[in-house]
């Protein structure tokens, strides 16, 4: 490389660094400055400093948070203090409530209890009467039997036993009241027999008288007669 090539490099390298260098800034004069503001004047601020408005703001909305969080708070106390007093009232009118609804269950209880008892004593009354009606159908059969039995005793007997006997087991009670004292009740005189008694009894069972669960079904017919008082 030539020595005039070398020289050219080296003139436009110390251009480079004459252009890179430090350049001179201007120095303002207090003519050219402006003017500060008054309101400046008495912050405290110099030239470098910064307001710190941000740190200012912060402080506000903090105090302001912590009074309004005060007051929710307190808010939230007498509520709290309303709710619960509005709660006991409310617990004793539903212990008012239970109890009024528990007496009208136990009426409802009650009415019920009676009207089963009712209704179950109807039924069986209402069974009573269908069977005693049923047994009282069997009557002229009863009868047919025990006039066939007083001419046929030995063919007869054992159908009128097993007839009798079924009858018994369902409520069936034959009146036995030969030399008993008449009863109207269970009794229908036919005929009378005088005597120098006073006491009149029954002398002859004419036809048989039935009773159907301890109630007469049907009175026996009878032929009665005085008769002397024991005694006298």
């Amino acid at each position: 490389m030539s020595d005039e090539s070398l020289a050219g490099d080296n003139e436009r390298g110390s251009e480079v660094e004459d252009y890179t260098g430090e350049v001179p800034r201007p120095q303002a004069t207090d003519a050219s400055r402006p003017a500060r503001p008054e309101s400046d004047a008495g912050s405290g601020l110099g030239d470098g400093d910064v307001a710190d408005v941000d740190s200012d703001a912060d402080t506000d909305a903090d105090a302001d948070f912590d009074s309004s969080a005060d007051v929710d708070v307190d808010t939230s106390e007498s509520v709290s203090d309303d709710d619960l007093a509005s709660s006991i009232f409310d617990v004793a009118a539903l212990v008012a409530e239970r109890d009024a609804m528990k007496e009208l269950a136990m009426r409802v209880q009650a009415d019920f209890e009676n009207y089963r008892r009712r209704l179950a004593t109807q039924h069986a009354a209402e069974v009573d009467r269908a069977t005693g009606r049923l047994a009282e159908a069997l009557l002229p059969v009863l009868d047919a039997a025990e006039a066939a039995y007083i001419q046929h005793p030995e063919e007869v007997g054992p159908l009128l036993n097993v007839l009798l006997g079924e009858l018994r087991k369902q409520g069936l009670e034959t009146l036995d009241i030969e030399d008993q004292p008449f009863d109207p009740e269970v009794a229908e005189a036919v005929a009378h027999e005088p005597g120098e008694g006073h006491e009149v009894v029954v002398a002859e069972v004419l036809r048989s008288g039935y009773r159907w669960r301890g109630k007469t079904l049907r009175p026996a017919m009878v032929r009665t007669k005085d008769r002397t008082a024991p005694g006298v």
